[in-house]
């Protein structure tokens, strides 16, 4: 999908106090960023506009978040959103998800949302899938024992290769769907992305998997 540039985008996020502009220095100190005691630390891979992630800050004040979107343009919305309606509990990362491993500390995540990803789908890019077993490893150095990571797509390709990845990892699956809102007891406290309000509405089924580390 091109994404279309948005003239100034860069200059509004440089200049935004939600947004953390050299976040390899808080690696290990994230609880030292938010203006408040929470002790866990939840993290949206590819926040887009950042509707979900808004969401479950607004629902959930006693959890810190914080969202990560590789394209100025995409991420201009989020940072807009906050500028309206700041929350304490939320804040904003332009940067590529292959550096995650240097901008948290080891064990300081709780959870990690995967959200209607890339899905690169040419097999020479593979390693560039944010469920792929090199994300995976990366996911894993960063999360807590007992971390949890959430995924959903309505690309069933996609979802079949995240499921294969999955004996390669560190990673137990406590959830499997490819019909998550066919499911009653999943979709209670479900927080719907744009895209997946979508594509439902399209009548495409929603793909689903939990992870807990081992």
């Amino acid at each position: 999908m091109r994404l279309r540039n948005i003239s100034g985008s860069r200059d509004v996020i440089a200049e935004s106090e939600y947004v953390i502009h050299e976040p390899e220095t808080k690696a290990g100190e994230w609880r030292n960023v938010f203006p408040n005691s929470n002790s866990e630390l939840h993290i949206e891979v590819g926040m887009g506009k950042g509707r979900f992630l808004y969401t479950l800050a607004q629902l959930h004040p006693e959890i810190n978040y914080v969202g990560i979107e590789k394209y100025s343009s995409v991420l201009l919305r989020a940072v807009q959103k906050m500028e309206e309606e700041p929350l304490p509990n939320l804040r904003l990362i332009r940067m590529d998800a292959e550096d995650l491993t240097n901008v948290f500390g080891a064990g300081e995540v709780n959870r990690i949302y995967l959200n209607f990803s890339d899905p690169w789908p040419k097999d020479r890019h593979a390693k560039r899938r944010l469920p792929s077993r090199q994300f995976l490893a990366r996911y894993d150095i960063i999360l807590a024992n007992g971390g949890i990571i959430e995924f959903k797509t309505d690309n069933k390709d996609l979802f079949d290769f995240a499921v294969e990845e999955l004996p390669e990892s560190n990673f137990t699956a406590s959830v499997i769907t490819y019909d998550l809102h066919s499911d009653a007891k999943l979709m209670e406290g479900n927080v719907m992305t744009e895209y997946e309000e979508r594509f439902s509405s399209m009548g495409n089924p929603i793909c689903k998997y939990v992870l807990v580390r081992k």
